[in-house]
């Protein structure tokens, strides 16, 4: 690749600058947000690739893509340009970036003083490289040894990356190592810097399979420097600063979209396994398991129908029921609906050469095609091979949705499971319809999954109009938050992957994706020994998504009964989750409405307490609850660290206040999950339930946690029907709540508006064992609050 050297100012416009480089290149700066720019880079003066489907500041981008001069969404402040003889100076009130010559950029920021300080730069030495024929673009940037870096999306490892290097290439990653393998499934090439002063922000919107590497690679000849590298497509990347890192987590899902809001029911407990659907008798299996959620009391809201399914000699086949497996999926479906429980269906964008459509649909030109011909391309696809759909045709996305609504919805199922869509065609020249301009797969393949569970989502949405939906897709790039609920994909039973799944997790809420779990007790290698399982149930129920998923080795499968001796800590576990699923919905109404993420490190919410950045196993559960996993064999003790804060943290379970900033040690039977929770929270709770229904959710219990001084904090509940639209005119409750404590009293003042009246009517409170002050609410002695 060729480095970029000498520029020109060529045009300053209303929002941006243009820079003509080496006499042939078209670099842009775009002033979008006073903390927020752009770098465009226009080999030649022309677009690889035009458009964009990941950037959604206000509203989702259109089918076709959004035009990347599209500046609408931002604020576009006002800003100044200065130019001397070899530098030129653009500023925002808040961001400042300057254009050396040769070609290097500088970053600086304004800091709460008013003062310029200097925040990141390129290295000076070969900062953009492009390939003379226009494939293959670099992007090189200083390394400083005081920034952390995370994000990055779903990868292996622990949740600081550097020194290590990366790939983004879409990948069904089968069994993979939770500590190492990379690449896997999504396609996210944003970094989150964190320094003590100041924390950014770096999203290299590119689709094409690329690297980064953040400290892995030294070079003599340069200072040390980060690297994203690119096979394809354009050099355009968005900066955006926040004082902490919690701020640039939230300010990239402003720019990529908001979270979507799903059913309340997508919280529980979600049963899944490939056995039951590739059992002969597969229907029978399915019925079974509404008998056995019953007989061993587990609560429980869906189950996930495995592609078995669709099966026909083994292989999978997308809309074809195998009724001799499931020779009534209406009656089925219906007995699943008695219970309480809804159906996920596996669906795959790859046709089989032998499905019994193939013909049909390469006849109407749905596949994509072949680099050298009109045939449809053909690539591997589970033991055999298959093409895939062009979800950039619209004609391919009404056959899906026509698949969707015939095959499924009619028949019963309720939500959509997006499955093995990586996309792994890899003839990067085979030619998608693109909407009327045609493209190369190589420049848009992580973009086919998102088009793909788009279009499964307005399916649902059309058949089911008054009911939020949801969907599950296990592979996409940055924006498909704005569709989806995913999970880590395939991974493989061992304690290792407990503890690394544990960080992926982490790692992918800090890239905005917030709704996100794992398989919980392995999807492949034999099955969980009992004490593995009670552990990984654990800690999979205080994830967004909590489902028990497997295809064992040995032909076995996960349930919460495969261990009689152990069922009953498997149901406390879970019923757990479902006394905290009003803290859970809650914490989903925040993402969806504030951009809160879900799970979070421990640093995100106590930057000042350098301890919480150490690699651990702890993460929180909103900003209230420590979870403290136990992710190693024989571990009947659990030594946790307490993060600094002004309040210190309370054992879920007895109550017990400890001070901030220490180690403790907490017991940590099999039976029990270490859990604490921050002084000042109230926690949401119901009783038991058996499964999401609003009618019958008629008890609610605010359980406070109050600071042991004087002070004030607050919180949220959120409530509403748990499907319907309703919230976007006012119908749910918002209750907020202020505590208020004393030396002698605590007082709760409660206050609620929206018109929803949930089936409780009484909000009892409580406080901790031991506790010594009097409780107020609104300033009267009681220990309920009546909804009026």
């Amino acid at each position: 690749m060729k480095t970029l050297k000498n520029w020109t100012l060529q045009k300053q416009a209303a929002h941006h600058v243009e820079l003509l480089v080496d006499g042939q290149h078209t670099l842009c700066l775009y002033v979008l947000e006073e903390r927020l720019f752009r770098v465009l880079l226009k080999h030649k003066g022309e677009l690889a690739l035009d458009r964009t489907w990941s950037i959604a500041p206000r509203e989702d981008v259109p089918w076709e893509g959004r035009s990347r001069d599209d500046v609408s969404g931002f604020t576009l402040p006002a800003w100044t340009l200065t130019q001397q003889a070899n530098t030129l100076v653009m500023e925002s009130a808040q961001l400042r970036v300057t254009v050396h010559q040769p070609l290097w950029l500088e970053w600086h920021y304004r800091d709460d003083a008013g003062k310029w300080q200097w925040l990141a730069g390129d290295r000076p030495t070969s900062a953009y490289l492009v390939n003379a024929h226009g494939d293959g673009v670099a992007h090189y940037l200083s390394r400083k040894k005081e920034e952390r870096f995370y994000g990055l999306g779903e990868k292996a490892g622990n949740l600081q990356r550097n020194g290590l290097r990366y790939e983004m290439r879409n990948l069904d990653a089968m069994g993979y190592n939770a500590a190492s393998t990379d690449p896997l499934y999504k396609h996210i090439p944003f970094t989150l810097t964190r320094r003590d002063d100041i924390s950014y922000g770096l999203f290299y919107d590119n689709l094409s399979s690329c690297w980064l590497d953040l400290g892995n690679e030294i070079d003599n000849y340069h200072t040390a420097y980060r690297r994203w590298q690119a096979e394809a497509g354009d050099i355009d990347y968005y900066i955006f600063t926040g004082a902490r890192a919690l701020d640039v987590t939230k300010a990239f899902v402003r720019l990529t979209g908001k979270t979507l809001f799903g059913p309340k029911w997508s919280l529980g407990y979600s049963g899944s396994t490939m056995h039951y659907t590739d059992a002969p008798d597969a229907q029978n299996q399915l019925m079974n398991f509404i008998r056995l959620c019953e007989e061993h009391a587990i609560p429980c809201d869906s189950f996930q129908l495995s592609s078995g399914y669709t099966s026909i000699n083994g292989k999978r086949y997308v809309f074809n029921w195998n009724y001799d497996k499931v020779p009534q999926p209406k009656v089925m479906s219906q007995a699943f609906h008695d219970a309480g429980l809804k159906l996920a269906a596996n669906i795959k964008p790859c046709l089989l050469q032998d499905h019994p459509r193939y013909n049909e649909v390469a006849e109407k030109g749905l596949f994509i095609r072949d680099s050298e011909c009109d045939a449809p391309e053909r690539s591997s696809f589970w033991d055999d091979e298959g093409s895939h759909l062009d979800f950039t045709n619209p004609q391919t996305v009404a056959w899906w949705q026509d698949g969707v609504t015939t095959q499924l919805l009619e028949m019963g199922i309720d939500s959509t499971w997006n499955d093995n869509n990586e996309f792994e065609v890899w003839d990067g020249e085979a030619r998608c319809q693109g909407f009327g301009r045609e493209i190369a797969i190589k420049h848009i393949r992580p973009v086919m999954p998102l088009l793909m569970m788009r279009a499964s989502m307005e399916a649902q949405q059309r058949f089911a109009p008054q009911k939020r939906p949801y969907l599950i897709s296990r592979s996409g790039c940055a924006g498909m938050q704005r569709y989806v609920q995913t999970w880590s994909g395939d991974n493989r039973t061992n304690w290792d992957t407990l503890r690394y799944n544990t960080r992926m997790g982490v790692g992918m809420s800090l890239s905005g994706l917030y709704n996100v779990g794992h398989d919980v007790g392995g999807f492949s290698g034999d099955k969980p020994d009992a004490e593995l399982f009670v552990r990984w149930v654990q800690n999979g129920v205080m994830h967004p998504r909590f489902t028990i998923h497997s295809w064992n080795d040995d032909c076995t499968v996960n349930e919460p009964w495969m261990y009689p001796a152990i069922t009953p800590a498997i149901r406390s576990a879970i019923e757990l989750r479902y006394r905290l699923l009003p803290y859970l919905y809650t914490l989903l109404w925040q993402a969806h409405a504030d951009d809160e993420p879900i799970l979070r490190p421990t640093f995100l919410d106590h930057e000042h307490d350098p301890q919480t950045f150490e690699e651990c196993d702890d993460f929180l559960l909103g900003r209230d609850i420590l979870v403290a996993s136990v992710v190693e064999a024989g571990q009947r003790e659990r030594r946790v660290w307490l993060p600094a804060n002004d309040s210190g943290w309370y054992d879920f379970y007895s109550g017990t206040w400890y001070a901030p900033g220490q180690w403790v040690a907490l017991d940590a039977p099999l039976e029990t999950l270490p859990l604490l929770v921050r002084a000042g929270a109230g926690l949401p709770m119901s009783e038991r339930i058996s499964h999401v229904d609003a009618k019958a959710d008629n008890t609610r219990e605010l359980k406070l946690f109050p600071l042991k001084g004087t002070g004030r904090s607050h919180g949220l509940l959120f409530e509403d029907d748990g499907e319907s639209w309703g919230y976007k005119d006012g119908n749910a409750l918002w209750l907020e709540w202020e505590m208020v404590c004393s030396g002698s009293t605590v007082d709760l003042q409660v206050h609620t508006r929206g018109d929803y009246r949930p089936a409780w009517q009484t909000l009892k409170v409580t406080l901790p064992a031991g506790n010594k002050r009097q409780l107020l609410i609104n300033g009267v002695a009681a220990t309920e609050w009546m909804l009026s």
